[in-house]
């Protein structure tokens, strides 16, 4: 375990249950603390395997709501669609709230998410693309990103609109938890934890921010 700056970097053979147990931990936490816990789920290609381990751990889910970081516009059942994923939770009593990115207005069903979400999340969990970004921010729309919205609609990044989080909100969050495997991801990692502000993720609260990888995506250089 190391610290780069405020981020918390761990370096594991199993990042997925080491990810799973550290947002079970805040959830648990925060079901103690204040008698419910929010969770922001990413999707993407990691997603299913920390999906799978974070079930498998002890969490008062009746006291547990999941919302959705970002999501493609695409029907209900689409391949694309993150909230595939989200199925894997179905028999379990925690209440699921995923974007609602198939209404005829968009951006009124975002306002109308924004609403609905927590004040603050307990917990949020991120994913990390090779070219930077994390939630659906792309590298050439700063705007998206920075909006002073809780929500905002892209108008297409790699070829779908998609309906996001913005910065504002991952950062309020209590805590973030950051999943990346695989060597593709060593070069994002190495620049975003050497402060390349180029990527939408190194807009990323630093504090209360931790990252789990595997020995693939774990930076080769030298970090204070």
């Amino acid at each position: 375990m190391r610290h780069t700056g405020f981020v918390q970097l761990v370096v594991t053979t199993r990042p997925d249950l080491a990810a799973a147990d550290r947002i079970a931990f805040r959830l648990r936490d925060a079901v103690r603390r204040r008698g419910s816990a929010s969770l922001g789920l990413s999707g993407g290609s990691t997603a299913p395997a920390l999906i799978e381990a974070l079930i498998a751990e002890t969490v008062p889910w009746s006291d547990v709501t999941i919302w959705q970081v970002d999501e493609r516009v695409a029907p209900d059942g689409d391949e694309q669609r993150n909230a595939n994923q989200l199925v894997a939770f179905d028999e379990l009593p925690c209440r699921i709230r995923p974007m609602p990115v198939t209404a005829a207005d968009l951006r009124a069903a975002a306002r109308r998410y924004a609403v609905g979400l927590p004040g603050r999340f307990d917990v949020i969990h991120l994913g990390i693309g090779d070219d930077g970004h994390t939630a659906s921010w792309p590298p050439d729309e700063p705007g998206i990103r920075d909006s002073e919205r809780a929500v905002e609609i892209v108008s297409e990044f790699h070829g779908v609109p998609r309906m996001t989080l913005t910065r504002r909100v991952v950062n309020e969050a209590r805590s973030r938890v950051v999943y990346a495997v695989g060597a593709s991801k060593r070069p994002v990692i190495e620049r975003w934890l050497l402060d390349d502000r180029s990527l939408p993720i190194s807009h990323v609260r630093s504090a209360w921010t931790s990252v789990f990888l595997d020995a693939a995506a774990a930076p080769a250089v030298p970090l204070q």
